[in-house]
């Protein structure tokens, strides 16, 4: 791969091209294959946001969902959802930011670090 990438305007990406996100709403995923371009969207005072691109047609089909991958994946959404101060399931994933449930960090007004 050259060490430069093509550079499309945001929405100005010709066909063929895909972000993962497109890729994923086809069925598909990048497969191991190298960023072919990127899109970048001006920004004022900012660097812009740019988008990375994957080829469509090098593009492989997304891999099935196996029942053991599904129940990984189940455990690791109940492990999300569990507050590690009061340990019961908060019934949504607890922000990284506050690292434990919402009733529970309301109680605590210095959080876990803070000393009593």
């Amino acid at each position: 791969m050259s060490g430069t990438l093509p550079v499309f305007r945001w929405r100005l990406a010709p066909e063929g091209y895909a972000t993962r996100r497109q890729l994923r709403a086809l069925g598909l995923r990048p497969g191991g294959q190298d960023v072919a371009a990127q899109l970048e969207r001006p920004r004022r005072r900012r660097g812009p946001l740019v988008a990375y691109l994957y080829r469509v047609d090098r593009a492989k089909p997304v891999r099935p969902m196996t029942p053991a991958r599904r129940t990984a994946l189940a455990k690791a959404l109940a492990a999300r959802r569990t507050c590690p101060n009061c340990r019961t399931d908060a019934g949504y994933c607890i922000p990284r930011s506050l690292g434990m449930c919402v009733p529970c960090h309301d109680r605590d007004p210095h959080g876990s670090e803070g000393s009593t």
